[in-house]
Formats: C-alpha cells, structure tokens, sequence
C-alpha cells in the first residue's frame, strides 16, 4: 500500500528516504501527494534562506549579444563579467531555439516517467557510474535535504550515451551539447586570450573541456518555499556551466555585501558561469561565484546545466602564462578528480570548497 501523506509527514525519516530514494519517487513524488506542510527533513537553518530583504531588486548580471563576439567591445564584456561577476547571460548564441525547447520537453519527458522507470537508474541499480538519478545533492552528509530530483548524465561518448542514457530524452540531450560546444569553444577562446593563453593546445583543451557532464534537474511545487532550498549556496566545481533555464525562475547569485541578486529568465539565452576550476587556472582573474536555487509554491521547474570540466586525471593549477610576469601562484597543483571527491562528500558550503586548493601564506 502507497503510505499517504500524513503517514510521511509524522512518519521516521526512514519512511521519507525509502519513498523519495529507494523507491525512486522523488521530491516530485512527495509533492504530488499535495502536501500542507514541508517534511522536516528538508526544512534548512535559517541563514540558508534568502529573505526579501538580502535581495538587490534592480541589480542584474550582464546580458551580452553573443552575435558581434568577433568584435573587441563583446570579447571585452564577456571578460569583465568573468572578472567582476562570475555569471553573465548570452543571447543571439547560436543554439537553435528549438533544441532548447526540445531538451526542455524532453526533461519534462523523464520526470514524467513512472516512478519503477527512474528507479533503474538510481545509484544502485543503474547500468553505468555515468548515468545516475537521484535527489536532493548529497543526502548522506546533508543535515537538512535540498527539495529537487536530478538525473546526472556524464558524458564519455556518443556510442555509450546512445546505449545506456534514457531513451525518452538522450536524443535531445546529445543534439543540446552538440549545438552548445561552438558557443562554450567560443568563450574559452575570449577567455584565454585576456589570459596571454594564445594558443589551446591538446593539454589546455584537455584542462578546460576534457570531460563534460550534464543535469537535468526537476524542483517540483514547494508545499513551504519559505522553509527550504532547491539547491543550497555553492560554486560549482567546473571551467565553465552552460545553463538553461525556464521561465519560472528561482536562481540566485550573490553580489556585493552578502546581498543577492536573481537571474531572471529571458527567452532563448543561456547562463554562463564560471566554476573553481577555471577561478584556479587563472590565478583568480575569473571568479567562481556562490549562487542558489530557490523554490517556488504554484510552479514546478526545471533547468538544464552542462559542466565543462577537466578530465578526472588531470592535474589543475595557475597557468604558466598568467604567472609570466611574476605574479605569485595563489593555488597549489591539485588533481581535479581529488578536487571533486572533496566537493561531493560533504553538503553545500558556500565557497568553502576553493580552500581546497588554496595555497597558505
């Protein structure tokens, strides 16, 4: 018998991670049951919620015309928001329209399946360490649970993606990081070059793109919005993240003085963020930046992030370019897969996981 309600609500946290996790119902499930109230496993500490009043209302992070890049004063705003925000919009990117809104109804697609269908692909059961279903970020090191579902998707080749990634969406998704790597080429391009980087060799091709892994993430209605998170304050370990967004909202940066400020969704454009490992290549020119999701009471939402990464193997560190002129290395050499081990054993902190490769003074 499917337990009700009020059966999870005031039930052990054992029934709430049988439900969510081990049957594969998801959050998505337990907010289909209509709930009136928040399980408490996921109501998070006070300081992890953003009130109104930590919300800058008319700040916003640049919107930048992808179509004139080819010129000096687009290349030089992609730069400065690298540098002073981390997070900068992108329209006009080439990626057609419609493979957004494909990849999108595809997501919905996978979410829609039965609950037996996603539960293959849990931790556990699923054929590949590269396809996983899951929820909230890390619930075993969590003291309070994220409200969202995920399905992982790391990418190692078409012929495996083609095998093993659900069929209701894998075509989509390939076809979405096929059409985006001319645009993230693109920026990395812009992006080295203020760097002295003037050529992309094999080796800095492999530091900046070696592996790419993509989300796509389900926040469903949120009984108590005000009680809890989608996805708690972080930066994310990547070169870069190409996200998309629909249009109902809930993302988050922070700006100056612990204020915030959200990125509203605008029509065909893609989010682009920097991630640790890019902040260590270049020395800290470009930053990572904390950001959030929020969740929302009327409207389920989804988005759609693909982390551009090094390979697991390599080894990240200060480029020799950015150091040429004697600046001194503020990280130590690290091995990126080390790195990652380190972001994904504990809950979302913040910033705190860049001291991972800090050097110490």
């Amino acid at each position: 018998m499917a337990p009700s309600a009020a059966m999870l609500i005031n039930g052990s946290s054992d029934a709430i991670t049988d439900f969510v996790l081990k049957q594969g119902n998801g959050v998505k499930g337990l907010s289909e049951m209509g709930l009136k109230d928040l399980p408490k496993q996921y109501i998070q500490p006070l300081e992890e919620i953003i009130s109104d009043a930590k919300i800058m209302p008319q700040a916003s992070i640049p919107i930048i015309d992808m179509s004139k890049l080819d010129g000096p004063t687009v290349a030089e705003a992609v730069c400065r928001a690298a540098e002073r925000w981390g997070f900068f919009q992108i329209i006009n990117h080439g990626v057609p329209i419609d493979v957004l809104e494909n990849v999108k109804e595809s997501t919905h697609r996978f979410f829609r399946l039965p609950a037996e269908e996603k539960r293959k692909y849990l931790k556990e059961l699923s054929p590949s360490n590269n396809v996983r279903f899951g929820t909230s970020f890390s619930p075993e090191a969590e003291k309070a649970l994220e409200w969202k579902d995920y399905l992982s998707l790391f990418y190692v080749s078409e012929d495996e993606a083609s095998a093993l990634w659900p069929s209701v969406c894998k075509d989509q998704v390939l076809d979405y990081m096929r059409r985006s790597e001319i645009v993230i080429r693109r920026l990395l391009d812009v992006l080295m070059k203020n760097l002295k980087v003037t050529e992309i060799d094999e080796t800095k091709e492999s530091l900046l793109m070696g592996s790419k892994r993509i989300n796509l993430n389900y926040y469903p209605i949120c009984p108590n919005p005000e009680l809890t998170v989608g996805i708690g304050r972080h930066s994310d370990v990547s070169t870069l993240t190409v996200l998309l967004q629909d249009d109902v909202g809930g993302l988050y940066v922070r700006g100056d003085d612990d204020y915030w400020i959200h990125v509203p969704p605008v029509n065909g454009s893609l989010v682009i963020n920097v991630g640790d490992a890019l902040q260590i290549m270049s020395n800290g020119r470009y930053k990572s930046v904390e950001h959030c999701v929020m969740t929302d009471g009327s409207k389920n939402r989804i988005s759609i992030p693909i982390f551009i990464n090094p390979r697991p193997s390599d080894k990240i560190s200060p480029f020799h370019e950015v150091l040429a002129s004697g600046e001194k290395a503020a990280y130590k050499e690290v091995l990126y897969s080390d790195y990652v081990k380190h972001f994904f054993r504990k809950a979302h902190d913040g910033k705190k996981t860049i001291d991972f490769a800090k050097i110490r003074i």
